[in-house]
This record gives structure tokens, C-alpha cells and sequence, in this order.
């Protein structure tokens, strides 16, 4: 905790330094949205990392979007059917134009669906239409999926966010030059420095009151923070250092404002380990986690407890699991009945946990360390650069990592991808070789059937097993926090931690 308290305590004493700087000179029309990297690419069938499927959210537009339980609403399809399970009918709207004048029709959607499925251009998303045997275009505003099989993600993978659609013929390089149908449109990229988009006057949504955006890049946390602070910065959303909130909120300037997120943290565990392939120990490893001192002192009260990757407002989650509550008396008890008592020294036994060479995973580590040691568990920390780190944890070479689930979590097919046998890394993400047959069932059933509640019960059934056997710890959600110059309002942050906001806010005049 010592080393949270100094950053603090860095972090006022730089406000208090720049307390009197002047303000510099600005666009009062341009918005100075501040994120730590540039995108990858915003071409939206090929970027995945945050930066840019935020940023294609405000420019594209998928055949369906979401609501706030994550059930799919009319986009650009303003309605939908399913005559039989292995096809897909959507039926666009009518009037929709692309930023550069172009309408849009069936063949768009077409086109965009193909080229990441027939190597026109290589997209990470392309395994999402594995399902998909053929589309066709009957008329303009009709497109028809049919399917090699059921794929009831179907949905979820045309939304938008999941899915941008672009004009029909675009390749490779289109990242250079976007063109969408969302509310805002594609200025100029300079890579490392900013992003601009203005409002688009030919989106069929309701058009931005922010007549342009200004995504500028700035990687250091701290800098961010000044930048907030002497007004040469409007936002930033999920990217300052939780010690520096309280400083910010005091500013007559800014606002902060944060509500419940969907973003999860998790710890999990290498079951091919020999300790951690008892899930006594697993248990007792959630236990002797104080997860409410966490939230109120490293994260300054902006989480949640969780009990689940999926978010408490999904449509399928359940909280009525077993749960593993701070209990450092249960943690002992369970050790002992596993077979791993105290030695001379006090020490059960040595686990190591790798981790990011990034300061709030270290710190998160190093409270871990303490908190175990209670119960006799001696955690040996590793830290690397994220590249280094991130490969082993994809080739499974650990034995404790802890990361968080953005946005795919808000999908339950996150449990067949993290835990179901047929995915086990590099087919998925389940890099702890976690395998339950019954589990892999009702996932497969869940994939079957197109019965919102017969898939509820299977997932219901799934969240419960995983929380007997606990491959993994969920620890807690993320809120989504908004720091902004007062002179942007109506500023609504979305649980996902989406720029969506963007739509609706409006910069005093």
C-alpha cells in the first residue's frame, strides 16, 4: 500500500506545480479526447484492440446493435428472421447513406462479411463466420446468411462493435481513408499523435451536437492527468491512475463521473500444475483474497465484487453460485484438508505469478503476495514486458496470471471460448487446460438451441459448475470512469466503456 500512497502523493505535488500554468490556446468547437494509444487499424474488419473498435463504433454501424441487457435492437437491419435454424434473414433500412455519399444496399454488407472470410484482406475476426456457408443479396435490402450450422452467436457477431460495415469493393487499404454509416466521420490519422472525426451530416442516427473530435495520444497516465488538468484535455475514459481521481474531482475545471462497468478482473490458474490441479487449493487461494480492501484501497472504491465473467446486468448471468468470501480461517482449513500443512518456516508451499512489467498489475501482485502469505502460501512474483508476458500466458507456461475480459465478456460464448475443452490454447482462450464435460454439454446445447431461456438455463448450469471447480477467480468489476472539462455535458458513460457518449454530449457554447 506504501507505494500506492507515494504515487498520490507524486501525482498532487505535480498538480500543485502546474496549479498556475496557463491554459493554452484551443478549437473551443474541437473536443480533446485523450487515449493512451493510437488504433491499430480503423478499418473495422481488421482492428481489435481497444483504441480502434472504440473509435469504429462512432464511424460504423453493424446490421444489429444491443441494449443495456446485451439483447440485439434494430441498426442497420430494422428487422430480422430466422425461418429455420441453418438461416438468417435481415431486411436493411431504407435511406441509409455511407459519410461519402454513397447508399447503402445488400451488397455492402455482403462484401464486407466476405473479404475477411476469402482473404480479400487477413482479419483476426474472420473465425466468427466459421458458421457461415454462404450470404447472399437477394434485392438492395435484404441479406441472407446460411449456415453450415446452428450458430445462435450469430447475432452477436453482425453488431455493431462486433461487425462495421463498409463499402462494397474496399481492400486493404481502406484503414487510410474509412467510410461509415455512423454518426461520425473520418478526418485524418497521424500515427502516435491523434485521430480526428467530425459529425457525419448523412448519418441515419441523430446527428452529434460535438461538431469534431480530437482522439489525442498520450501513453503516460500522469501526463494525461495534467493534460485534464490545465484545460488542453476535455476527457479521458478508463485510463487514469485511481490515486489521481480524488485530485481531478476537486478541480473546479473537471468532473468525474463513473458508474457500474463491465470489465472484469480475474486471476487464473494452470490446472495441468500439480498444486493448483486441486481445486482445495484454488478454493483457498479465492479465500484468502480480501477482495473488499482491494476495491477500497488500490482501487479507491471504483469496482465491484465479482462472481462471474459476465456482467451482473447480462440477460444470462445468475449470482447464486458458490461463493469464496474473504475467510483466511476457511483458507487454512482447506489446505490442510488438501494435504499441504505448515512447514518449520510457517510455508505451505511456493507458487509463482507472472505479471506485466505495467504498475497497477505489479502492485495488484504484490497485494496477493501479502494476502497469501497469511495462509501459508509463499507467491513468487515474475514480472515482464506485456509482449514477453502475454506470450507465455498464451502458450500456458505459468502457473498464476491475473488479466481482465473488455467487452468480451459481455457475450456468453466467453464461456465456451475461456473454458470449454475444444479450446484449449492456441484454439482459444483457455490456457489453463480447464476440462469438464458436462460443462462442454451444456455449452454445446447453449450453441444449438435459438430459445433465449433454454439457453439461460444451460449458462446458468455453466456459471454454477465453474464456480465449484473454479479454473478461475473472478475478482471484480471495473466501474467505467469518466474524467471531463466541465464545459462537456450531458456526458452518459455506457457500462462497456464505450465513446458512444460522444453521440449525445454537447460542448457549452
Amino acid at each position: 500500500m506504501c507505494s500506492c500512497r507515494a504515487a498520490g502523493i507524486a501525482v498532487a505535488l505535480l498538480y500543485l506545480m502546474l496549479a498556475g500554468c496557463r491554459t493554452e490556446p484551443r478549437n473551443p468547437k474541437t473536443v480533446v479526447f485523450l487515449i493512451d494509444s493510437s488504433p491499430a487499424s480503423l478499418d473495422p474488419r481488421v482492428g481489435t484492440d481497444v483504441q480502434s473498435e472504440r473509435i469504429d463504433e462512432l464511424l460504423f454501424d453493424g446490421l444489429v446493435d444491443r441494449d443495456a441487457q446485451f439483447r440485439p435492437i434494430p441498426a442497420l437491419a430494422s428487422s430480422w428472421e430466422q425461418p429455420d435454424p441453418l438461416t438468417w434473414v435481415f431486411h436493411l433500412r431504407t435511406g441509409v447513406h455511407f459519410a461519402d455519399g454513397r447508399a447503402l444496399t445488400a451488397r455492402d454488407v455482403v462484401w464486407t462479411v466476405e473479404s475477411m472470410r476469402n482473404g480479400t484482406l487477413i482479419s483476426p475476426k474472420a473465425a466468427a463466420y466459421a458458421s457461415v456457408e454462404t450470404i447472399t443479396a437477394p434485392d438492395d435490402a435484404t441479406v441472407v446468411f446460411h449456415l453450415r450450422y446452428p450458430d445462435n452467436f450469430l447475432l452477436r457477431n453482425v453488431a455493431t462493435g462486433a461487425l462495421g460495415v463498409v463499402p462494397a469493393g474496399c481492400g486493404r487499404e481502406f484503414w487510410k481513408n474509412p467510410v461509415g454509416t455512423g454518426p461520425f466521420r473520418f478526418v485524418s490519422q497521424q500515427t502516435d499523435q491523434d485521430v480526428v472525426v467530425e459529425g457525419n451530416p448523412l448519418s441515419w442516427r441523430a446527428q452529434p451536437r460535438i461538431e469534431r473530435v480530437r482522439f489525442a495520444v498520450v501513453p503516460d497516465a500522469i501526463t494525461m492527468a495534467l493534460e485534464l488538468e490545465k484545460g488542453t484535455g476535455d476527457v479521458a475514459i478508463n485510463s487514469l491512475p485511481m490515486d489521481a481521481l480524488p485530485e481531478l474531482a476537486a478541480r473546479p475545471l473537471l468532473k468525474v463521473e463513473d458508474v457500474p462497468g463491465t470489465e472484469v478482473q480475474y486471476l487464473a490458474f494452470n490446472l495441468r500444475d500439480p498444486l493448483l490441479s486441486h481445486v482445495e487449493v484454488r478454493r483457498a487461494i479465492a479465500c484468502a483474497i480480501d477482495r473488499g480492501l482491494i476495491i477500497r484501497t488500490l482501487l479507491r472504491g471504483y469496482a465491484r465484487p465479482a462472481v462471474s465473467l459476465l456482467p451482473p446486468t447480462h440477460w444470462a448471468w445468475t449470482g447464486n453460485v458458490e461463493r469464496y468470501d474473504y475467510d483466511p480461517a476457511r483458507a487454512e482449513r482447506l489446505l490442510d484438508a488438501a494435504g499441504y500443512r505448515r512447514g518449520a518456516d510457517g510455508i505451505r508451499f511456493h507458487l509463482t505469478m507472472k505479471t506485466s512489467t505495467t504498475e497497477d498489475t505489479r502492485l495488484l501482485a504484490a497485494v496477493l503476495q501479502q494476502e497469501l502469505a497469511r495462509v501459508g502460501v509463499a507467491l513468487d512474483l515474475r514480472s515482464y514486458e506485456f509482449a514477453t508476458f502475454y506470450s507465455d500466458v498464451t502458450r500456458g507456461a505459468f502457473q498464476m496470471y491475473s488479466l481482465r475480459w473488455i467487452g468480451g465478456n459481455e457475450q456468453p460464448d466467453i464461456f465456451s471460448y475461456v473454458f470449454e475443452t475444444k479450446h484449449f490454447s492456441p484454439l482459444g482462450a483457455n490456457r489453463g487446460h480447464y476440462s469438464n464435460l458436462k460443462l462442454d454439454a451444456l455449452l454445446e446445447d447453449a450453441a444449438r438451441t435459438s430459445q433465449m431461456e433454454e439457453q439461460r438455463k444451460d449458462y446458468v448450469e455453466a456459471q454454477e459448475i465453474l464456480a465449484r471447480d473454479l479454473p478461475a477467480v473472478n475478482l471484480w468489476y471495473l466501474d467505467t470512469v469518466v474524467v471531463h472539462n466541465r464545459r462537456l455535458r450531458g456526458v452518459n458513460p455506457s457500462a462497456s466503456g464505450s465513446y458512444r457518449f460522444l453521440e449525445s454530449a454537447e460542448v457549452a457554447r
